[in-house]
């Protein structure tokens, strides 16, 4: 998926955190670590840095969404990060994203801290982050 489509579709799925913008997504893709899953109907981006990776992003067509593609991303993530030697990953979570803690946790991952006031939004107060762990 080019720069552009991945911040088209961010967009469709995001207002919190903000959606990434096509240079955001360019920069990212040229980073050394940098992991990129994508399927017809969504994508999965991280970073890998040694024996840690990080997913940065998971996001479904909302007209895709409940339909099993938000868990093949992540698992093939998951595969890929494996491959690449890490042997934890982590990732953020807004508190206010039921669908994405439920999808998180039903793939074996648990939460290991919490960031107040970490997601800004645009009208609203800033939301908790919830950290969560995977260990392969």
């Amino acid at each position: 998926m080019p720069p552009e489509a991945l911040a088209a579709l961010h967009a469709r799925c995001f207002t919190t955190p903000r959606p990434w913008r096509a240079d955001e997504f360019a920069a990212l893709l040229k980073t050394r670590g940098t992991v990129l899953i994508s399927h017809q109907n969504g994508f999965a981006m991280g970073r890998i840095a040694g024996p840690e990776a990080e997913l940065l992003t998971i996001a479904v067509h909302p007209e895709a969404q409940n339909a099993g593609h938000g868990t093949r991303l992540l698992e093939d993530f998951l595969c890929k990060a494996a491959t690449l030697g890490a042997k934890e990953i982590f990732l953020e979570v807004a508190e206010n994203n039921p669908a994405a803690i439920a999808l998180y946790l039903k793939s074996g991952f648990k939460q290991v801290a919490k960031r107040k006031e970490y997601f800004k939004q645009i009208n609203g107060p800033a939301l908790t982050a919830l950290i969560f762990k995977y260990s392969i």
